[in-house]
């Protein structure tokens, strides 16, 4: 965009990163983007070139390979992506979230082995917590692990894996109760395990199958799946870090990161929406004069234009404080929130823009109006956000009485 969502102080590699994204984006991504998701045909060919600009491996370190690059740069990366079509944004954000917990986690052993495969576009990351009874309450989980000498088995029913069908690697969230006694807090006796497997569908290693592709509403391409383990067994040294019981602060970690690539996500489709919409503004005639010409429509837009530079602003903050090292829940929290509830509502306005050809396939508009819909549930709806942002302000703001 020419003035909307800029971002101050970055340097020249980012900003040859960015302009490098931008470009592909618009000369790879939006001109098929619309024609893929109808078919809900996952774009190879765009993931292809996304290895190739070494996408894969944006925040991957160096020595692995990676670009090294900051959680900002990755942030504005899917900003970038999303613009064009969200569903590519979520085929590398699983696959980031797993390379960050191994980053942060792993053994020297698991890093070795995985990071620079994983840098290279080779070995594609999912990640796990989600189950059919269960989504926001991670402690209610109830796929389990048991220990059987050097191996555990491990069995249970996950849901909502992106990435489930195309990634080679699982990091999968379930109970493990060996050295954590009855009673033990939920959050306590979780472990996660790293799980490889070909990809594709149906028995994709003994003991684990990914049943087929869910039919969502929008989010298409991007394959959405089920993964069940029946008496799947994994040794001891894939479990993440090397010790059991560590499994959910090790994914509530993926997840604060994800929450900003998920306002990255919010921001990028936002900016789409608002594109679509002010060009669709000064095209369409009525009473003898483009609407953008009338005041109805010039307030829409100027709605439009303040929501997109707000959850910018706030998606780079959040990014920024978890670069300098500093707890940023809070921050991530709020950024999530704000920009999928604000892309939401500017892409409700664009579609309002285009009147009645909004509601046509063929206008861009109309796939993202059913794309805004996923981000007000993606790493956690709205409602446990404010859970989030809530608690914490009552951390920083504790009474003194």
């Amino acid at each position: 965009m020419a003035r909307l969502a800029q971002t101050a102080g970055l340097t020249d590699v980012q900003q040859e990163i960015l302009s490098t994204v931008r470009d592909f984006v618009d000369k790879e991504i939006i001109p098929v983007a619309t024609g893929l998701e109808h078919r809900d045909e996952y774009p190879q060919q765009i993931v292809d070139g996304l290895k190739e600009l070494g996408l894969f491996g944006l925040m991957i370190p160096e020595e692995y390979g990676g670009l090294g690059e900051s959680l900002l740069t990755y942030a504005l990366c899917v900003e970038e992506i999303a613009r064009g079509w969200m569903s590519v944004s979520g085929i590398i954000n699983t696959h980031f979230i797993v390379a960050y917990m191994l980053k942060q986690h792993g053994t020297q052993e698991q890093k070795d082995y995985f990071l620079p495969k994983m840098a290279a576009g080779d070995i594609r990351g999912a990640f796990s917590m989600s189950e059919p009874g269960l989504g926001s309450d991670v402690s209610a989980i109830t796929s389990k692990a048991v220990r059987d000498g050097d191996e555990y088995v491990l069995n249970g029913q996950k849901m909502w894996l992106t990435n489930g069908g195309t990634s080679s690697l699982v990091a999968v969230l379930v109970r493990s109760d060996e050295g954590h006694p009855e009673g033990t807090a939920p959050h306590k006796s979780m472990t996660t395990f790293l799980v490889e497997k070909e990809p594709g569908f149906g028995t994709v290693r003994p003991g684990l199958t990914i049943p087929g592709k869910i039919d969502k509403m929008g989010y298409k391409g991007v394959d959405t799946t089920e993964l069940i383990m029946d008496g799947l067994r994994i040794p001891a040294d894939r479990v993440l870090g090397g010790v059991t019981g560590r499994g959910f602060y090790q994914m509530m970690d993926g997840v604060e990161v994800g929450r900003v690539n998920v306002a990255a996500r919010g921001c990028g489709v936002a900016q789409r929406a608002f594109e679509l919409g002010i060009q669709y503004a000064q095209q369409r005639h009525t009473f003898g004069k483009p609407i953008a010409q009338h005041q109805a429509i010039q307030f829409k837009l100027a709605e439009m234009a303040t929501k997109v530079e707000a959850a910018h602003a706030m998606m780079v903050s959040a990014a920024r404080k978890k670069d300098s090292g500093e707890r940023n829940d809070l921050e991530a929290g709020m950024a999530k929130y704000l920009a999928s509830e604000y892309c939401k509502e500017v892409v409700e306005d664009a579609f309002r823009i285009h009147g009645g050809y909004g509601f046509s396939k063929e206008y861009e508009i109309e796939r993202l109006y059913r794309e805004a819909p996923m981000l007000l549930i993606g790493e956690g709806t709205a409602e446990i956000q404010k859970m989030i942002i809530g608690r914490r302000l009552l951390e920083e703001y504790r009474f003194q009485g």
